[in-house]
C-alpha cells in the first residue's frame, strides 16, 4: 500500500506528518522486516515462520514467541465493480501462497466534522477536537477492497487443538474504525497466562454508506445492511477455516464494542433470531439492540448521496453508483451528516429494517422472542452520551432543547410527550452527564443534559429492555462501568 493512501486531504481529522510516518512504518514495514529478518538472518530459525493451509494455499503469518499473527487474509472477494453496493461474495477456493503479514486496508471512513459554535474559547474548542480525534479515529490507508481478517493465535496451537475463538467487531459509529486498531496479541498473551488459551480473529466490514445504503430501492433490491452482512460472511469463515489455526468452531464468542456491540446484537436478532450455529454466545460492550428505523427511512439521504454523484438522471440510480469513481463518491459520503454534526445519533447511515436481514424492529424481536438462544453479557459505561453531545453546544435553552429532541428524535410527539421528556430530564445540570459531578462539566447549559438522555435512549434503554426480557429465558450478565469518572467533558 502506496504512502500516499496515507495522507487524505479531504479529512476533518487532524495528523501531523510524524504520527502518519510512524502509523505507516508500524503497520506496513515491521511485520514484512521481522519476517525477512528471521528468514534471511536466522536460517535455523525458518520453521519458527507460522504456516497454515487454507485450501492449496500456504498462508505465511508473523512469529511473535508466545502468539503468532496471521494478519490481512481476505474473506470474501473485494466489494468493488459489480459488487460495490451488493451482498459480499465469498472467497474462491485459496491458492498459492498468501503472505498475511500486513494488516489490509480499513474500508473507507466517513469524515468527521464537529460544528462548534464561534463564541467557544479556543481551550474548548481543541479540547473537543482532542477528544473526538482520540475516540474515533479515521484509519488510513482505506480501500473499497477492504474485507479481511486477522487471527491471532497461541504459537504451541495445532490443528488438533480445539481452542476457543473470539470474533471482535470494532466500533466507530458505523462511520469509521478498523480491525487493524484492536491487534489481539495481548488478548492471547493474557489468556495463555490465566490458562485458558483462546484465539482471537478481528474483522473488517464496509462502512458507511457503502455499508449501510438505505432507500426503496435498496430495499427492493435486497441489499440492505451490508457491512452487518460483511461480519456475517466472517463468522461463516471462521466456521469453515479456523480450524485450521487450533481454533473449536463450535465455540464461538462474537464480541464488540460501541457499534461494534450493536452489530453483535443485531446478529442476534438477525435471520429470525437464527444464527446458523455461527456463535455459541455473545458480549457487548456499550451497545445492545438499539432502535432502528425502517429500510425507506433513509430515502432522503440515498436521494442526496445519487444527486451529489449525478446518478440522479439515471433510470437505475443502484446500477449508476456501482459505475462511480470512488472518490467521488468518498466526497459525497464526507459531504453526509456524520456520527459529529448536527443529527448526532441520528445516523444517515447505520442499520435498519431491512425486512430480509433484519426482519422488524429490534425491540420488537426481542420482545417476542426473536433471539438466539445464547448466553451473552451486555454493559455500558456510566456517560455514554456525552461524546455524542459535543456537536450540541449551540443548544443553549429550554426551549432549543425541546425542540432538538422533537425534530430529531421524537418527531410525532404531542405537549404532552415534550412536557413529560422535560421533567424526566430536567435542566438541572446536578442531574445530568456526567453523572454524579456537580456543577463541573456544564459547558453550555444543556450540554449535560442532552448527554443524559442521549446516553439513556441510545445505551442505558436498549440495554435494560433487552435484559428485562431475556434474563428469564436465557443466562445474561450485564456490567456499569463508572472508572475513569474525573476525565474532564465526557466522564465514564
Amino acid at each position: 500500500m502506496p504512502l500516499c493512501d496515507y495522507v487524505r486531504e479531504a479529512r476533518s481529522v487532524h495528523y501531523d506528518i510524524g504520527t502518519i510516518l510512524l502509523a505507516y512504518i508500524k503497520r506496513i514495514f515491521l511485520p514484512w522486516i521481522s519476517t525477512f529478518y528471521l528468514l534471511l538472518c536466522h536460517p535455523a530459525q525458518r520453521s519458527l515462520v507460522p504456516t497454515v493451509t487454507l485450501d492449496q494455499a500456504t498462508v505465511v503469518g508473523i512469529p511473535g514467541g508466545v502468539v503468532n499473527s496471521f494478519l490481512g487474509i481476505p474473506f470474501a472477494k473485494p466489494p468493488t465493480g459489480s459488487l460495490r453496493f451488493n451482498l459480499p461474495v465469498p472467497n474462491d477456493p485459496y491458492t498459492g501462497t498468501i503472505q498475511a503479514t500486513a494488516f489490509g486496508p480499513s474500508c473507507p471512513q466517513q469524515a468527521l466534522q464537529i460544528p462548534l459554535p464561534s463564541i467557544l474559547p479556543s481551550a474548548v474548542t481543541q479540547l473537543v477536537d482532542s477528544i473526538t480525534d482520540f475516540t474515533f479515529e479515521v484509519v488510513e490507508p482505506a480501500s473499497e477492497d477492504c474485507l479481511s481478517l486477522n487471527v491471532f493465535v497461541p504459537a504451541s496451537a495445532t490443528p488438533s487443538s480445539k481452542l476457543p475463538v473470539v470474533v471482535w467487531i470494532f466500533g466507530g459509529g458505523f462511520e469509521t474504525g478498523s480491525s487493524s486498531t484492536y491487534p489481539g496479541g495481548i488478548i492471547v498473551s493474557r489468556s495463555i497466562a490465566l490458562g485458558k488459551p483462546i484465539i482471537y480473529v478481528s474483522i473488517n466490514y464496509r462502512l458507511s454508506a457503502l455499508g449501510f445504503l438505505a432507500s426503496q430501492e435498496v430495499k427492493d433490491a435486497k441489499i440492505g445492511n451490508l457491512g452487518l452482512q460483511d461480519q456475517r460472511q466472517a463468522f461463516r469463515w471462521v466456521q469453515k477455516y479456523i480450524s485450521q489455526f487450533g481454533g473449536d468452531p463450535s465455540k464461538v464468542t462474537i464480541w464488540g464494542e460501541s457499534a461494534g456491540a450493536i452489530s453483535v446484537a443485531l446478529h442476534m436478532v438477525a435471520n429470525g433470531g437464527n444464527n446458523e450455529g455461527l456463535f455459541r454466545a455473545a458480549f457487548m460492550e456499550s451497545g445492545s439492540p438499539a432502535p432502528s428505523k425502517d429500510i425507506t427511512a433513509g430515502q432522503a439521504n440515498y436521494d442526496a448521496l445519487v444527486s451529489a454523484v449525478g446518478c440522479n438522471g439515471a433510470s437505475d440510480t443502484l446500477a449508476c453508483l456501482r459505475t462511480v469513481d470512488f472518490q467521488k463518491l468518498q466526497i459525497a459520503m464526507d459531504n453526509s451528516a456524520n456520527l459529529f454534526g448536527s443529527q448526532s445519533l441520528n445516523l444517515a447511515w447505520g442499520p435498519s429494517v431491512d425486512g430480509v436481514f433484519i426482519t422488524a424492529a429490534p425491540q420488537k424481536l426481542v420482545q417476542t422472542g426473536t433471539v438466539a438462544k445464547v448466553p451473552f453479557v451486555t454493559g455500558d459505561c456510566d456517560d455514554e452520551g456525552t461524546i455524542f453531545s459535543l456537536s450540541l453546544l449551540n443548544i443553549i435553552t429550554d426551549t432549543d432543547f425541546v425542540n432538538y429532541m422533537t425534530s430529531n428524535y421524537f418527531p410525532t410527539a404531542n405537549t404532552s410527550v415534550q412536557t413529560q421528556m422535560s421533567t424526566l430530564w430536567p435542566a438541572d445540570v446536578t442531574q445530568g452527564s456526567p453523572f454524579n459531578t456537580g456543577l463541573l462539566n456544564a459547558i453550555t447549559p444543556q450540554f449535560k443534559r442532552l448527554a443524559a438522555i442521549q446516553g439513556d435512549l441510545a445505551f442505558q434503554a436498549p440495554r435494560r429492555f433487552f435484559l428485562q426480557q431475556r434474563s428469564s429465558v436465557q443466562n445474561t450478565w450485564s456490567f456499569l462501568n463508572k472508572r475513569l469518572k474525573l476525565t474532564p467533558v465526557v466522564g465514564t
